[in-house]
C-alpha cells in the first residue's frame, strides 16, 4: 500500500480547497495521549483563518460534551458517529435512534459478555459509563487475528465492530464515523460540500474518513502506516510527523 506524503497535496494546492477539517482526536490530535500547547494553538490558527472544525471521535458521549465546550472547535461528533454535540449547545442530538436506551445498553451488555467468554482477558473501558449507543473495551495486545474473529462474533450478534489504536467498539451495524459526519454536514453544515471537508485520522476506525468515493481530501498522520494493511481506504495524504505533531504539521502547511 502506498501513502502520498503532504507535500505533494501541498505543491498540487489541492488541499487548499478545504474550508473545514472533520478530525479523528485519539492519537491524531493527542500526543502520547494529552493535548499539547501546539494543538491548542493550532486550533486557534484555524479559527482565526475562519476553517472551523470537528472532532469526529470513537470516545463517549460523557467525554465528548465537555470536549465540545471548552475547545475552540465548531462541535463534535461521538461514539463513532453515534451523537453530535455542536459548540453552542450541552445536549447531544442523537444520530443513531435508540428507541428504549435501557434496552439499548442491556444489549450491548449481553454482547460484550458473548466476546468475553472466548476471549476473558478483555477487559471493559473505563469510560465505557458514559456511553449512550455503544460498548468499548480496551485494545490491548489483540492481535490483527483475534480482531477479525471478534468482528465475525459481533456480526454474528447483528452488531458492528471497529477498533482504533485505545479501544473496541461494539456499535450498531451501520454506525461509522462517516455515517454520522455525513448526516452533520447535511442538516448543520449545508454551505459545506464533502468535497470541501478535509477529514484526517490514524486507524481503522478512521477508514470511512479515508472513503474517497465520500471525502476525496483526507489525511493520516504518519502513525496511521502502523495499520496500513488493516485498513479499508487509506488517506489520500500523510504527514511526516505523527499524532498531534502530525496534525500541527498539516495545519501549518495549510493556513499558517
Amino acid at each position: 500500500m502506498v501513502f502520498v506524503p503532504i507535500e505533494q497535496a501541498i505543491t498540487s494546492d489541492r488541499t487548499k480547497k478545504s474550508r473545514l477539517i472533520a478530525t479523528d482526536m485519539d492519537g491524531t490530535l493527542t500526543q502520547q495521549g494529552k493535548f499539547t500547547a501546539s494543538l491548542l494553538q493550532a486550533f486557534e490558527d484555524l479559527s482565526a483563518a475562519s476553517i472551523p472544525v470537528l472532532i469526529v471521535t470513537g470516545r463517549s458521549a460523557g467525554w465528548v460534551s465537555g470536549l465540545a465546550t471548552y475547545l475552540p472547535i465548531a462541535g463534535a461528533i461521538a461514539e463513532n458517529g453515534g451523537l453530535f454535540y455542536p459548540e453552542d449547545s450541552a445536549e447531544p442530538i442523537v444520530l443513531t435512534p435508540i428507541p428504549d436506551r435501557i434496552q439499548h445498553r442491556q444489549q450491548l451488555a449481553n454482547a460484550y459478555q458473548h466476546l468475553k467468554s472466548e476471549f476473558p482477558q478483555i477487559q471493559e473501558s473505563t469510560d465505557n459509563q458514559f456511553r449512550l449507543t455503544d460498548w468499548t473495551f480496551d485494545n490491548r495486545d489483540l492481535t490483527v487475528s483475534q480482531l477479525e474473529r471478534l468482528a465475525g462474533l459481533c456480526s454474528s450478534l447483528g452488531w458492528g465492530f471497529t477498533y482504533s489504536s485505545v479501544q473496541c467498539h461494539i456499535k450498531p451495524a451501520f454506525q461509522d464515523k462517516a455515517v454520522g459526519l455525513m448526516q452533520v454536514l447535511r442538516e448543520y453544515f449545508p454551505q459545506y460540500k464533502p468535497e470541501q471537508v478535509l477529514t484526517v485520522g490514524d486507524s481503522p476506525n478512521d477508514a470511512s474518513l479515508f472513503n474517497p468515493e465520500l471525502f476525496p481530501l483526507s489525511v493520516g498522520v504518519a502513525n496511521v502506516l502502523d495499520y496500513a494493511n488493516e485498513l479499508i481506504y487509506k488517506p489520500a495524504y500523510v504527514t511526516t510527523a505523527s499524532e498531534g505533531e502530525g496534525f500541527c504539521e498539516l495545519v501549518r502547511y495549510l493556513y499558517v
